[in-house]
């Protein structure tokens, strides 16, 4: 039975509240930044024809988002670091409230937009706010280091991907609600109150839960699983009836190459995926699709549907596959899945992209799992916010490169985005198979050592 003491050590309600806050505040963000720009649209060139003024409004939408998407992704290089490394010193909870802190300003900020009908630029700010407090960066690190801290390196990769589970289920129902709640209260309340004010109530509850309930557990020794000095790797030499022992032997491989090529193939796949979804929302809005707000929200839904299949597939291979593996299938799902999307003109073909790219989320939390098992578990935060940051960085510099290619390619072929990171994707399979080869070559010789 679950100990009280055990169950204040859960990270899941923080982590499903701060989802489901985000999904509201990423679909009120959309339709808020729309709304606006279609009336200044309306008013400055009532004249023009429909799809040119369409096109108007996705270049402005896009323009926003490279700006917003620059001050929030670089701003946290200011403080991610420090603040982990805090975390890691004093107590994880720092690394994890005061990112809290600053998603519940920053998302009060639109409110108060919505409500006194302030410009669109006060969002930067509100980006600015938020990334000077750690954002995303440091908060997701801080959440994955609490995992790996309070899991056996052998379940690490089901942990995580578990977390990740959580966040999607998290998101699906938000995304699925964002729609109808701001079509549904639209007309007795400026557009996005209610939605905005859900999610600013939700951070809230975050905030005080993680204050006053979560409690961290005391890190692991500082023995890394597989350390530069030592290269030690664990051999199960007999079953679990009773006298289970784990024998070290000496790695072959040295742990920096690992970390090197975990790095590299997490960044080229990020990039992959950061490019395609963030021009995906634009590419729904414009036609043939023309979607409103409810069918946005079930197209993020859609994209959450992923976090379920995924810790399925991470469920089911783990058991007879390596953690290499289950990276490069989650790599071939998401690129088939992109490589459809970019064909995409009807809504059935959307969603049988989405289908394909069941395994989309594999990748990364199992490469969060390798790199943990050749870094010491009291600098799990360190190690995990350089790539997190690492990640902040490319997806910054590609929000902006993919948007000016999607403004270029408008008119010509709006799907060349997703060719872009289907080759991307398939491109980081090499780090990836380059870490395959060196482990196999290594468990070889382990083998041999044990006979």
């Amino acid at each position: 039975m679950v100990g009280i003491t055990e169950v204040s050590t859960w990270i899941e309600p923080v982590v499903a509240a701060a989802q489901l806050a985000s999904a509201f505040y990423d679909t009120g963000l959309l339709l808020v930044v729309k709304n606006y720009y279609n009336q200044t649209n309306s008013s400055s060139s009532s004249s023009s024809s429909v799809q040119s003024s369409q096109d108007v409004q996705q270049k402005a939408i896009s323009n926003f988002y490279i700006i917003y998407n620059l001050v929030q992704g670089l701003t946290p290089l200011v403080s991610a670091y420090g603040l982990a490394k805090l975390g890691d010193v004093k107590n994880r909870k720092i690394s994890i409230c005061i990112p809290l802190l600053g998603y519940l300003l920053s998302r009060a900020l639109l409110l108060l937009l919505i409500l006194l009908s302030w410009p669109i630029e006060v969002m930067y700010g509100a980006a600015v706010l938020h990334g000077l407090s750690g954002g995303f960066t440091t908060y997701w690190a801080s959440v994955m280091a609490l995992g790996s801290q309070s899991s056996s390196a052998i379940r690490r990769s089901l942990r995580l991907i578990a977390i990740e589970l959580i966040y999607g289920i998290a998101g699906f129902v938000g995304s699925i609600a964002s729609g109808h709640l701001f079509v549904s209260y639209h007309l007795s309340y400026r557009h996005g109150t209610v939605l905005v004010s859900c999610s600013v109530a939700l951070y809230a509850f975050c905030l005080i839960y993680s204050l006053v309930i979560l409690r961290v557990p005391k890190p692991e020794g500082s023995s890394p699983a597989a350390s530069t000095d030592s290269h030690h790797s664990d051999i199960n030499l007999t079953d679990n009836e009773g006298d289970v022992t784990f024998r070290e032997q000496p790695l072959m491989v040295p742990s920096k190459l690992i970390i090197a090529m975990l790095f590299m193939g997490a960044v080229m796949y990020d990039l992959a995926v950061a490019g395609a979804m963030d021009v995906l929302p634009l590419f729904l809005l414009k036609e043939p699709l023309s979607w409103g707000p409810v069918y946005i929200g079930y197209a993020n839904a859609a994209g959450y549907l992923i976090f379920i299949t995924s810790f399925l597939g991470v469920f089911v291979f783990s058991r007879c596959l390596k953690d290499t593996t289950m990276i490069m299938i989650g790599i071939v799902s998401f690129s088939s899945g992109i490589l459809i999307m970019a064909f995409v003109r009807w809504t059935y073909l959307f969603y049988i992209a989405r289908a394909v790219m069941l395994f989309a989320l594999i990748p990364m939390p199992t490469i969060r799992s390798l790199l943990s098992k050749h870094v010491q578990g009291t600098s799990y935060g360190k190690a995990f916010v350089l790539l997190q940051l690492s990640l902040v960085v490319t997806g910054v510099v590609t929000s902006t490169i993919y948007n000016k290619i999607y403004q270029r390619t408008l008119n010509w072929f709006s799907g060349f985005c997703f060719l872009l990171s289907c080759g991307i994707g398939c491109l980081s399979l090499i780090p990836i198979s380059i870490i395959a080869s060196k482990q196999g070559i290594s468990s070889g010789s382990l083998e041999i050592l044990a006979n």
